[in-house]
């Protein structure tokens, strides 16, 4: 038997997804609460592996064994953790390695008073931004691309181009940004789709892509950083806390719509 989780989590007090001794990772949190419900051991896979700070609104694990009730594991789970879905899948379903795209979405709060609400779930942006030199960036990472720049220098990545299916900012959204008004114009989102990402990839694609929206980088530098630039030629890394894991498919299917709209909901 294997089991399929979706999971949401706030990323805030976490160091990260994957299992760290001595510290408190969303895995660790969730194969304690299994252990208990199903009285074995339990070793899950996830579909991306988020850095300490990063969110999830729809994070994909698997585990062999039987699916736990969603009630009895909540229960056990810290209230910064919840398991949206658990339930019983085709036998060696890997959540990582059947996984054919993940999806990412980064918030910006694009204003100059600081927020008082939502800190640890939004960017601040207090600069100017030219919402079209936004659009015009993201059009640019679609196909496949060298992300070389866009992740550290020292690294364990060999290969550094992706693939991008879908990649695009919206003005207005709201989804996830508590205390923000629905259409709000301040809040901006960069959502992406990608066969996988490197290490630091996408905060340092919205890190970049604010330095051109201010005026600091022009497009022309931004599309010659797409073709295997040093890491230092491009923008600083975004902080952690703005990014959200939004999804995994398989199977080929795609989560995103080519050019723009929200995350397909289930």
């Amino acid at each position: 038997m294997t089991a399929r989780l979706t999971i949401e989590y706030d990323g805030t007090a976490f160091s990260g997804w994957a299992l760290q001794p001595g510290e408190r990772t969303i895995q660790s949190e969730l194969e304690k609460a299994l252990a208990t419900v199903l009285r074995s051991p339990v070793s899950l896979t996830v579909a991306g592996r988020t850095d300490a700070g990063v969110h999830a609104w729809a994070q994909v694990a698997s585990h062999e064994g039987e699916a736990a009730p969603l009630g009895s594991l909540n229960a056990l789970l810290p209230p910064d953790v919840s398991v949206l879905a658990s339930e019983s899948v085709e036998p060696g379903f890997n959540a990582r390695h059947d996984c054919t795209s993940r999806a990412y979405c980064y918030q910006v709060l694009a204003r100059p008073a600081r927020p008082a609400m939502a800190r640890d779930s939004i960017l601040h942006w207090g600069y100017p931004v030219d919402f079209e030199l936004l659009q015009q960036c993201a059009a640019l990472l679609v196909g496949n691309r060298d992300f070389t720049a866009f992740t550290p220098t020292e690294t364990y990545h060999v290969r550094f181009e992706r693939d991008v299916y879908a990649a695009f900012w919206l003005r207005g959204a709201s989804r996830g940004v508590v205390g923000e008004r629905e259409g709000d114009t301040d809040v901006l989102q960069f959502w992406i789709e990608a066969d996988t990402f490197m290490r630091h990839m996408n905060r340092t694609l919205v890190g970049t892509m604010l330095e051109v929206a201010r005026g600091r980088l022009s497009l022309g530098d931004f599309a010659s950083l797409l073709e295997g630039a040093p890491r230092p030629a491009a923008g600083p890394t975004a902080p952690a806390h703005g990014l959200y894991f939004a999804g995994a498919g398989y199977g080929g299917e795609r989560l995103l719509p080519p050019l723009a709209g929200p995350l397909t909901e289930a």
